[in-house]
């Protein structure tokens, strides 16, 4: 007759699935905190790239109106009309942003503002048409160091990823596929 008293087993049971619960709650949450983490890292992608996608659609717009109207002769828009434009798209970004994206971000801002802005005055002997298209000539430059910190800070990469051979078909092909015959050493010597 076992020494075992008659509450042993049932007590066992109970620990153990209370340890089976336990185990399976604390997975759970680690599954849980890493999928929201990794909505958050998505979501933080995708609010940044649609602020610089936002800000600089308005930037192009904006030198485009002031190329439209030097070319056709006209007076450029008042600056209120850029500043009405960009403003919101500006803040946004310099929310969300880090230091080097904000600060390319804002060259490219007060360069076209002073675009849009009273004509620059051109040094002596200078022709004041000219260098307004000289600063015009300057904004694609300076966008291209604002999108050089986007793509430092979002992590794209200018070339695409490297292409990987496909993958084997699994269990199947590896059945299929034919055994290559050992190597004998000399093959002019017959085994």
């Amino acid at each position: 007759m076992s020494e075992i008293p008659w509450w042993a087993l049932p007590l066992v049971a109970v620990v153990f699935a209370l340890a089976g619960a336990g185990v399976t709650l604390l997975v759970s949450a680690r599954d849980e905190y890493a999928r929201s983490r990794a909505k958050r890292t998505k979501r933080w992608y995708a609010e940044r790239k649609e602020a610089y996608i936002a800000l600089m659609t308005e930037f192009e717009r904006a030198t485009y109106r002031l190329r439209a109207a030097y070319d056709s002769g006209q007076n450029p828009p008042g600056p209120y009309t850029y500043i009405d434009a960009v403003g919101p798209a500006l803040m946004q970004v310099r929310l969300l942003s880090s230091g080097p994206v904000r600060s390319a971000a804002l060259a490219v801002h007060l360069l076209i503002e002073r675009l849009y802005g009273e004509r620059p005055t051109p040094p002596p002997g200078v022709d004041p048409e000219k260098s307004v298209r000289e600063m015009l000539g300057h904004v694609p430059l300076v966008m291209q160091q604002f999108e050089a910190a986007v793509r430092e800070e979002l992590g794209i990469e200018a070339s695409p990823p490297p292409v990987e051979p496909p993958a084997r078909g699994g269990l199947r092909s590896y059945i299929r596929r034919p055994v290559a015959p050992a190597p004998t050493g000399d093959s002019s010597v017959p085994r």
